[in-house]
């Protein structure tokens, strides 16, 4: 497993703040219509459960968006990915559909609804650390333009930040040629059920994306 710690910094302002990571060497390929129906199904439930003005006091979501004020951050702003998702279905706009991995995380992100991020190995470098952004920090997000992670929690290794709870970069984003992966789960809320949804996600890589030699750790 890459080594990945959650800096002091951090930590003062959310002690319980929590990284599920899962590393499996993958096949990276479109996703089959089990895991859209799956994903789909999920997406019904969803409609059915929330209501889009109850979304933002949803617990793991209020304590991501408290975590975010405290940094100096707008929450309705820069949205927890989790919520930007949930989102989405809620306005009846689906989730976009890429690949059988990123269909994966998303797929774990609404059931958690924790922030979750996916990432080719390839393109790090360890050690890895969850850190606050800088005055003046960004980085090219998938999709759009240049995204201000200042005062955001990002991922960080040697070659600079790759991801966060809002969104991540273009430089390890998951693409075909993606044989080995870093899943992180974004909590607020302590490790309370992270090892439920690492379970789900080491299931869902196996079953969908021929998931071999899973590596789950628990970073507090």
């Amino acid at each position: 497993m890459i080594d990945i710690l959650i800096c002091e910094e951090i930590k003062k302002i959310c002690p319980e703040m929590t990284l599920g990571c899962i590393q499996a060497h993958v096949s990276v390929e479109n996703s089959s219509d089990s895991l859209l129906k799956e994903i789909n199904d999920y997406c019904e439930v969803l409609k059915k459960e929330i209501h889009i003005e109850n979304l933002s006091s949803s617990p793991r979501i209020m304590d991501g968006r408290t975590v975010y004020k405290k940094l100096g951050k707008a929450p309705s702003k820069y949205r927890l990915s989790s919520e930007a998702l949930i989102r989405r279905i809620l306005q009846g706009k689906g989730l976009y559909k890429v690949n059988n991995i990123v269909d994966i995380n998303n797929l774990i992100s609404l059931k958690s609804k924790f922030p979750v991020g996916s990432y080719n190995t390839k393109n790090l470098h360890s050690p890895i650390s969850l850190v606050i952004g800088k005055d003046g920090d960004q980085y090219k997000g998938i999709g759009k333009e240049n995204i201000n992670i200042e005062s955001l929690p990002v991922l960080t290794d040697s070659l600079g930040h790759f991801g966060s709870p809002t969104s991540d970069s273009e430089r390890a984003m998951i693409t075909n040629d993606a044989g080995e992966i870093l899943m992180c789960i974004f909590s607020f809320s302590g490790k309370d059920n992270i090892k439920e949804y690492l379970e789900c996600g080491k299931q869902l890589l196996e079953r969908y994306a021929n998931g071999e030699d899973i590596r789950i750790k628990i970073i507090e």
